[in-house]
């Protein structure tokens, strides 16, 4: 019983955790504010309402112990706008970034580099190119590494992740 103890406390695990909220003013605030008040981390946050209803899907990624995420799902299920808290363990994970890199980088390697990433160019301006990338969660942060390496972005922007259970 101790070891099992042991594990249920030690070993930290990554999650993916969609909630579905009724659609009303401050839901998210109550969501976050859980978060904060217990000190859970949120390392993705994403939000959008469910076409044709009154609800939202939130969509959270967090790092936690089993016992840490267990007492996430529980908390989440007592919020009053919950409608359903699925914690995912098999899911379909995409994450979305926009790079603005300056034009005076070669436009073909960065064409190349994010067809690579699942990619395009987005953009054109006198002073800059707009390149995204849509692919699971690690490989858009190795798409990052790899641009900042080589091209020096000005900005870059990710949209967190989306999940879907397979």
């Amino acid at each position: 019983m101790n070891n099992f103890n042991h594990y249920y406390d030690s070993i930290e695990t990554r999650r993916v955790i969609s909630v579905i909220v009724i659609n009303e003013d401050s839901v998210l605030s109550r969501i976050v504010g859980l978060f904060s008040a217990r000190g859970y981390n949120i390392d993705s946050l994403t939000v959008a309402p469910i076409p044709d209803s009154e609800y939202s899907r939130i969509t959270i990624v967090t790092v936690g112990s089993k016992r840490v995420i267990d007492q996430i799902v529980k908390q989440l299920n007592k919020l009053i706008p919950v409608l359903k808290v699925n914690e995912h363990s098999n899911v379909i994970e995409k994450d979305t970034v926009l790079i603005k890199i300056p034009i005076d980088q070669n436009l073909s390697d960065v064409a190349a580099l994010a067809a690579a990433y699942r990619g395009s160019i987005q953009n054109v301006t006198e002073d800059a190119i707009v390149v995204s990338a849509t692919d699971e969660p690690s490989r858009i942060m190795n798409f990052i590494k790899v641009i900042q390496k080589r091209f020096h972005p000005l900005e870059i922007v990710r949209s967190g992740v989306v999940a879907m259970e397979r």
